[in-house]
């Protein structure tokens, strides 16, 4: 396939299974996911070394967990699905089956762009039963969570608006704002990978985190210069911010709204999901 959908409202699948291996961030293990075509609206998910029937997704399976995003699916749990989840719901798909084996999603390059070359690889096909209607809001959601915040405002389209604010030279402050739909998310945020410090590397490992963080799969600042230049964007630290949304959106769908995101994380995205999903109305079933 050479071109993507135009937008969110038509309904696809894939035409053939595909899959990818690698090292999770965090636990540094490998993992393989498997993604395979459905004729069911939704995100499934299951386990290759189950035999239990698929369990469609939704936010009340997001799990508050440190720097990522972790499904809980009764009693297995599912690590670092934000970059997966962007590029299946970025590039248009609504329906799909993942199936997984380990507890974390791999890294590949820390971007969601080797997920969005698997999906090129395997191509789209139109689905014989229609997408979710997107969410609409009534009026607008604010969801605070310490000094950050995030707000959905109605809108016609599905506008992001990103802030960061950081002390280091490197990154600074940066503001992006974009109408995303499956082509400017394919150029524009698909690419853009996952950034840390280098003065809380060893903090975090020996907290157990980034066990499978490389100079290969994460950019490191260090205060005034990236220890692992070039970067792909000028602002790609706030690129990967709006790439983080989308993947923590991805469950509840994406909403005909402007999001605008200052110091987001994914506690804050996930947050505002939940109040979306109960915000508006929408068929999940």
């Amino acid at each position: 396939m050479d071109l993507w959908p135009e937008n969110y409202e038509t309904s696809w699948t894939l035409s053939k299974p595909v899959e990818r291996q690698g090292v999770g961030l965090h636990s540094g293990k490998e993992a393989l996911v498997r993604l395979a075509p459905s004729e069911e609206a939704g995100f499934y998910l299951s386990w290759l070394d189950s035999r239990d029937s698929p369990v469609k997704l939704d936010p009340k399976y997001a799990r508050d967990s440190q720097l990522c995003t972790t499904l809980e699916v009764g009693s297995r749990r599912l690590a670092t699905v934000e970059h997966l989840f962007a590029a299946i719901a970025g590039c248009g798909i609504s329906h799909i089956h993942i199936q997984v084996s380990g507890e974390e999603v791999p890294l590949l390059d820390g971007s969601s762009i080797g997920w969005v070359e698997a999906i090129r690889e395997a191509g789209l096909v139109p689905s014989s039963t229609p997408r979710s209607k997107p969410l609409r809001l009534v009026s607008p959601l604010v969801y605070y969570r310490g000094n950050s915040v995030i707000t959905a405002t109605p809108s016609e389209d599905f506008n992001l608006v990103g802030l960061i604010d950081f002390p280091q030279k490197a990154i600074g402050k940066q503001i992006m704002s974009i109408t995303i739909n499956p082509e400017t998310f394919v150029r524009e945020i698909a690419p853009a990978r996952t950034f840390g410090f280098r003065e809380q590397i060893e903090q975090l490992k020996e907290s157990g985190l980034i066990q499978g963080g490389t100079l290969d799969n994460a950019l490191v600042c260090d205060g005034d210069q990236w220890l692992n230049p070039p970067l792909r964007f000028p602002d790609e630290p706030i690129r990967h911010k709006l790439l983080d949304l989308m993947g923590d959106l991805a469950l509840v769908g994406f909403p005909k709204a402007q999001i605008l995101v200052y110091r987001g994380s994914h506690g804050l995205h996930t947050g505002l999901a939940k109040e979306l999903f109960k915000a508006c109305s929408k068929n999940f079933s």
